[in-house]
């Protein structure tokens, strides 16, 4: 197969070019392999993670700022089962990319604020400007952070 004809099928049939690519890279044979949608397709895998680290993380935040500042009791346990689920993604992809546990760091204000415009949008309530929540990955992930009595309501 011609690599022209690779690059056509890269465009015409998605999972047959991934499975002829990974025969073709598994056997050794790379002079047929199309290089440049490889590529491409590498560079997407770690923008997707961080992509997903990101939505992960703001939804978790948007369930910890409901938990925590919202006296709707009859919507915690929801609200706690999505914060858990977050926690758990956020954990499998930190698993299997440990390197991007920076990442989740350095975005957490980011993730804040988007997080907190969203709800005051959907609530009318009072939530911190400043992120009233660990920053600490660990404890974001493996506790009830929102409990956390650092800090008081506004």
């Amino acid at each position: 197969m011609t690599l022209a004809k690779v690059k056509n099928l890269y465009d015409q049939d998605f999972a047959l070019w991934i499975e002829k690519t990974v025969k073709q890279l598994k056997s050794g044979d790379l002079s047929q392999v199309d290089l440049e949608n490889l590529i491409e397709e590498v560079e997407s895998l770690g923008r997707r993670d961080k992509r997903e680290l990101k939505n992960r993380l703001i939804t978790l935040f948007e369930q910890a700022l409901k938990r925590r500042y919202l006296p709707l009791s009859d919507c915690y346990r929801g609200w706690e089962v999505t914060i858990k689920r977050c926690q758990s993604k956020l954990k499998d992809i930190l698993k299997d990319s440990p390197s991007l546990c920076s990442f989740l760091t350095d975005i957490c204000d980011d993730c804040y604020q988007e997080a907190v415009e969203n709800m005051r949008i959907e609530y009318d309530a009072r939530f911190p400007d400043v992120c009233p929540f660990s920053k600490d990955i660990d404890r974001l992930l493996n506790h009830k952070f929102w409990q956390d009595e650092k800090y008081t309501n506004p």
